[in-house]
C-alpha cells in the first residue's frame, strides 16, 4: 500500500488539473504555526481502499476538512458504505494526514435517519431530548392547562371586546405564535393590534427550560422534521395561539387615521387575554378577500389589515428598504416515506405580505421601545451596510449587460434594481436580486450598549432600529426582548441575564452562532432532499449563467433552486481556443461564447463517482436563448 504522501484527494488532483489547463499559476504556501486547535467530531465514511493493517484513511463529508487516518479493529465489511463519526486526536509534523479515533456508526451512506445525524453533528445542531429537570418547569396540568382568574386580572382582557383577531400562517401551522386584530374606533381612527404568544410567562428565568432554550438558541428547521426550541407541549399547545381557545399574549396596538397614518403618541403595550377567532393559512386569506361574496366583519377587518400593510410596505420602499431574494424552493414529501415527490417554487401572495408588514412594524416599535429605557442593554438586530469589495461582483455583472446600479445608499441600490429588466425575460430581474442578497453581510443581535447607535441600522430593511419580538416560541432573541419590554411597562423584574451589557452581548453571540448554523442546517437539508429527488431521475431544465469563470460558468436552475459550476475550460480543443473576458464577463470555448445571465439546456443527474460525496451534475445541452425563460414555467406550491 502506498504512503500516505501518495494518496491525493481526487476532487483536489481534479481541480489542479482544471486550473492548469487554463494556465493558472498555482498558489502555494506553508504553515509555520497553530494559533488555536478547533477539532471536533467529523462525519464521513472511510476509503476502503486505503487500508494500512488496522488503519484507514476516514474521508469527512465536509469538503474542507483533509482526510484522517484512523485505527479500528472492526471489519471492512462492517465499516464499508456506513457514515461513521471520527474524532481527531493528534497531527504529526512530517504527516500528511490527521491522526484519529473511531466514536460511532450512524447507519449506511443515504439513509435518511444517517444523513440527518450528519447534518446535526456538522452543524453543531442540539438534539438531545429535554431532559427531566427541563419537562418539570412545564404546567403540571400538561395539555389540561386553562386560563385562572388571577392570571386574567393581572392583563388586558381582549375577549368579547369587539377585536376579531385571527392568525395567519402556512398551511398546517403548529406554532402559531402571532395573531392580529383592526377594528373601527368610535373616533373615526382604527386600532390595529399584533398579538405575540406570551411564551416568558411559561419560561421563567434561570429555570432549566430557559437555560435549555438558551443553549440552543432557535429552532431547526429541515425538509422533513424540526428541532424545537422549547418542548412541544408550548409550541404546539399552550403557546400556539390555536383558535377558539383562551391564549396569553404579548400585544402591541397602534391607532390610525381614517387616512392610514399612525399616531405613534398612542402606541401602547399590554400583557393581554385573547381569543382567536379563525386561523386562516395564507390561501385562505387571500382567497376570502378577493371574494366579494364575504361581507363579513372579520374578512372586512383583515382586509383593511392588507390596505394597510400595503401602506406601511410603500412607505418602507420610500425609505429605501431593499426587495432581495433567493431561489427557495419547497418539497412535496410523500406522507409514508417523507421520499420527495415533487419540487416547486414558494407562491407569495398579498396576504404573507400583509403579516410580514406588521411583524416588521411590531418588531421597529418594540426596538424603539427597549432602547429608550434600556440603551445600554437591549438586544436589538442590525444589518451592516456591505463594504465597497462586497459589491464589486453585483456592479461587473450589471455593467456587462448594460446597467448602472447606484450602491451609495440601500434606496439608491433598491431604485437600480427595480429599473433592471429584460424583455420577455421575468426571471432576470430576480437574478440580479439575488445577486445582491449574496452581497450583503450577515444581519445580527447585539447589546445596544456594545456599538455606538449610528451602526445600530439595519440596511435590508432601512430601519433605523430593529429587533426581533414575534416569535418566541422558536427564537431566544425573541425571548430577551420580551422579558425587557416586561420590564419596561412595569410587569417583570429585569432578569439577572439581562442586567450588565456583559451578558447580553454573551447571549447575543450564542443565537447569532446558533442562527448561523440553523440556517446552514436548513440549506444542507435542502441539499440533501434535492439529491434524493434525484436519485433515480435525469431531468432536462433550463438554468440562469450568475458568474462566469476562467474555466467554466456557475448555473442556477430555478425550477429546483439548484446551483452548480460547470467546468468548461477541458472541453477546448487546444490552449487557444478558451478566452474568458472579465469585463464583459464572457467565456469562449471553441467559437461559442456564455455570458453572464445567459439560458442554457441542462441535463440534471447525480454523479456517483465519489460515493462517499455524491452531488449533483450538470451538464449543457445547448443553448436556451431560443426557449420560453424558465421562469414562466416554474411549477409553484
Amino acid at each position: 500500500m502506498a504512503d500516505d504522501k501518495d494518496l491525493t484527494d481526487k476532487e483536489e488532483a481534479a481541480s489542479t488539473r482544471r486550473q492548469k489547463s487554463a494556465g493558472k499559476k498555482m498558489p502555494c504556501g506553508k504553515v509555520v504555526g497553530i494559533i488555536k486547535r478547533n477539532w471536533r467530531a467529523y462525519a464521513g465514511s472511510l476509503d476502503m481502499e486505503s487500508r494500512r493493517g488496522d488503519s484507514y484513511l476516514f474521508m469527512p463529508v465536509a469538503r474542507n476538512i483533509p482526510y484522517i487516518r484512523m485505527r479500528t479493529s472492526k471489519g471492512a465489511q462492517e465499516l464499508a458504505g456506513k457514515r461513521l463519526v471520527v474524532q481527531i486526536d493528534t497531527w504529526e509534523r512530517n504527516s500528511r494526514y490527521p491522526e484519529g479515533h473511531y466514536v460511532k456508526m450512524l447507519g449506511d451512506i443515504g439513509d435518511r435517519d444517517a444523513e440527518n445525524e450528519v447534518i446535526f453533528l456538522e452543524h453543531d445542531v442540539p438534539v438531545r431530548p429535554f431532559g427531566a429537570n427541563v419537562l418539570a418547569c412545564l404546567p403540571p396540568e400538561a395539555g389540561a392547562w386553562v386560563l385562572r382568574d388571577e392570571e386574567a386580572t393581572k392583563r388586558w382582557d381582549l375577549r368579547g371586546t369587539g377585536r376579531n383577531i385571527c392568525s395567519i400562517d402556512p398551511p398546517g401551522c403548529e406554532d402559531i405564535d402571532d395573531a392580529l386584530h383592526c377594528m373601527k374606533l368610535p373616533n373615526g381612527n382604527y386600532e390595529c393590534g399584533v398579538h405575540i404568544a406570551d411564551v416568558t410567562h411559561f419560561v421563567r428565568p434561570g429555570t432549566a427550560l430557559d437555560l435549555e432554550a438558551a443553549y440552543r438558541g432557535t429552532t431547526v428547521y429541515l425538509v422533513d422534521r424540526r428541532i424545537d426550541m422549547l418542548p412541544r407541549l408550548l409550541n404546539a399547545d399552550l403557546c400556539s395561539l390555536r383558535p377558539n381557545v383562551d391564549r396569553l399574549a404579548f400585544s402591541v396596538f397602534w391607532e390610525l387615521t381614517p387616512e392610514l397614518e399612525i399616531l405613534h403618541q398612542k402606541t401602547k403595550f399590554a400583557k393581554t387575554v385573547i381569543h382567536s377567532e379563525r386561523a386562516f393559512s395564507y390561501g385562505e386569506a387571500q382567497s376570502q378577500m378577493d371574494d366579494p361574496s364575504f361581507t363579513d366583519e372579520l374578512t372586512e377587518n383583515v382586509r383593511t389589515l392588507n390596505k394597510i400593510a400595503k401602506r406601511l410596505k410603500a412607505e418602507r420602499v420610500k425609505n429605501g428598504a431593499l426587495n432581495l431574494a433567493s431561489p427557495e424552493v419547497k418539497f412535496h414529501l410523500d406522507t409514508e416515506t417523507n421520499n420527495p415527490l415533487d419540487v416547486g417554487v414558494y407562491e407569495l401572495k398579498e396576504a404573507n405580505s400583509l403579516v410580514e408588514e406588521f411583524m416588521l412594524l411590531a418588531n421597529t416599535t418594540v426596538a424603539a421601545k427597549i432602547e429608550g429605557d434600556f440603551p445600554l442593554l437591549a438586544m436589538l438586530r442590525r444589518h451592516p451596510e456591505p463594504q465597497p469589495t462586497q459589491l464589486e461582483p453585483l456592479l461587473k455583472a450589471a455593467s456587462a449587460v448594460g446597467f448602472k446600479i447606484d450602491p451609495s445608499s440601500s434606496g439608491s441600490l433598491a431604485d437600480s434594481l427595480d429599473r433592471i429588466e429584460r424583455p420577455g425575460d421575468p426571471y432576470f430581474n430576480k437574478a440580479f436580486r439575488i445577486l445582491s442578497t449574496r452581497c450583503m453581510q450577515q444581519a445580527v443581535y447585539f447589546c445596544s450598549g456594545s456599538i455606538p447607535q449610528d451602526q445600530y441600522r439595519h440596511y435590508g430593511l432601512a430601519a433605523e432600529i430593529y429587533t426581533h419580538f414575534t416569535s418566541p416560541i422558536r427564537r431566544y432573541a425573541d425571548v430577551m426582548v420580551h422579558r425587557m419590554l416586561a420590564v419596561s411597562i412595569g410587569v417583570d423584574p429585569i432578569p439577572e441575564n439581562a442586567k450588565t451589557k456583559d451578558a447580553v452581548d454573551e447571549i447575543a453571540e450564542v443565537i447569532n452562532k446558533r442562527h448561523h448554523m440553523a440556517q446552514m442546517a436548513g440549506r444542507a437539508s435542502t441539499e440533501l432532499h434535492t439529491l434524493y429527488y434525484f436519485r433515480d431521475r435525469v431531468v432536462n431544465e433550463r438554468g440562469i449563467i450568475l458568474r462566469v469563470r476562467e474555466n467554466g460558468v456557475v448555473v442556477l436552475v430555478p425550477r429546483f433552486g439548484i446551483e452548480g459550476t460547470i467546468f468548461l475550460a477541458d472541453q477546448s480543443n487546444n490552449s487557444g481556443s478558451t478566452v474568458y473576458d472579465d469585463q464583459a464577463l464572457t467565456l469562449t470555448i471553441n467559437s461559442t461564447v456564455y455570458r453572464i445571465f445567459d439560458w442554457l439546456n441542462l441535463e440534471i443527474s447525480i454523479d456517483k463517482s465519489q460515493p462517499h460525496r455524491p452531488q449533483l451534475q450538470l451538464k449543457i445541452l445547448s443553448r436556451g436563448d431560443e426557449e420560453e425563460p424558465a421562469s414562466k414555467k416554474l411549477k409553484a406550491m
